[in-house]
């Protein structure tokens, strides 16, 4: 029978727990909405709970029928017999919830961004220079009267003629430009720059993450910066371990395999490297692993990527050749014998000419 593994977002599903146990669920619920239709699906261990409701105002629950059989009940009973929604806390604690990773750093970023704004603001008034005309009045222009042709006024000309132009007469004697110098606004930036520093710290996130930190820095400087990021992804795996393991001995016991389930309610997760190393720092732990006596098997389930068939495949190879070499076979590992060059006696024939 097929099954079906997916993953919902934390608003759209709760797990509660039995009162003082931590692990064992008592029941969990599912929502979503679909169009103008919303969805809830409750889940106990003896049954299963289906629901629908239009999305207007005043719409009531009632037993689910969209996407159902027709006569298939809205309501069934439970064939695993425990609660099938896990939950994945995060930083989960004794007391209280679990926390986010970023609910910490949530008031630094939003000053961030409102400094942010603030610099985009300024920029756009103050981060050119600005020139002032002093001693001359306003530019204007007289106002016509176009039956008699006298003038009857005056109004000020369109200061936007002049900034588009890039032109001015100063007619007054006393007439001169000033100028204010642009704002600077390398005080927004590095406030900006520290409260970026103490996001960093916080979530443990290496310098070299940051654009321009780390220039011509060796390896091991760069791995020594990533250490608290690395310790930070072991601690999440020791967490998210147990969740997983639930998550796979539901799958069994959905399988029918009680079995496997059994095993895999005692067994753990096998996380990949969380730190980043190339493929010499890898041949080198590995050669080195090897020499103190590592067997192969364990030494190629260390290798980044590589799966269980592959594995699998090696351990043929390997009997293969082990095979090939205790029947004689040699040629088949590597090759046939070559032939000798003409002219040259071949040392292993049974005549060999003599010297003249």
């Amino acid at each position: 029978m097929p099954v079906e593994i997916t993953f919902q977002n934390a608003s759209n599903a709760i797990v509660e727990y039995v009162p003082g146990r931590r692990r064992l669920r008592k029941a969990g619920l599912m929502t979503w909405r679909d169009y103008d239709t919303e969805f809830a699906t409750l889940f106990t261990p003896t049954m299963v709970y289906r629901w629908q409701r239009p999305t207007r105002e005043g719409g009531a629950w009632t037993g689910r029928t969209a996407g159902l059989a027709r006569g298939e009940p809205s309501h069934i009973p439970n064939p695993l017999g425990v609660v099938p929604l896990v939950e994945l806390p995060n930083r989960s604690r004794l007391h209280g919830k679990p926390r986010s990773e970023i609910a910490t750093v949530l008031p630094l970023q939003d000053a961030v961004n409102t400094l942010w704004a603030h610099l985009m603001t300024a920029s756009d008034g103050l981060a050119l220079p600005a020139r002032a005309v002093l001693g001359m009045d306003r530019p204007v222009r007289e106002i016509v009267d176009p039956e008699s042709g006298e003038v009857v006024g005056e109004e000020d000309l369109p200061l936007d003629r002049f900034r588009s132009d890039r032109l001015l007469w100063l007619e007054s004697q006393g007439a001169s430009i000033a100028e204010f110098s642009a704002a600077d606004l390398d005080n927004y930036l590095r406030v900006i720059e520290v409260a970026v520093q103490h996001i960093a710290a916080q979530t443990r996130t290496p310098p070299s993450y940051l654009a321009g930190q780390l220039v011509n820095v060796s390896p091991d400087g760069v791995a020594a910066s990533e250490a608290g990021l690395v310790a930070k992804v072991n601690e999440r795996q020791r967490h998210f371990g147990s969740a997983l393991r639930e998550i796979m001995r539901l799958e069994a016991l959905a399988q029918g395999e009680a079995g496997r389930a059994e095993s895999l309610a005692l067994g753990s997760v096998i996380w990949r490297d969380p730190q980043f190393r190339s493929d010499a720092q890898y041949s080198d732990a590995l050669v080195k692993l090897k020499s103190i006596g590592v067997p192969d098997e364990a030494l190629w389930e260390r290798i980044p990527g590589v799966t269980p068939d592959e594995i699998e495949r090696w351990k043929t190879m390997r009997t293969d050749a082990a095979g090939a070499i205790l029947g004689g076979n040699v040629a088949d590992l590597f090759g046939p014998k070559p032939e000798p060059d003409q002219g040259e006696p071949d040392p292993t024939a049974d005549d060999v000419p003599e010297a003249a």
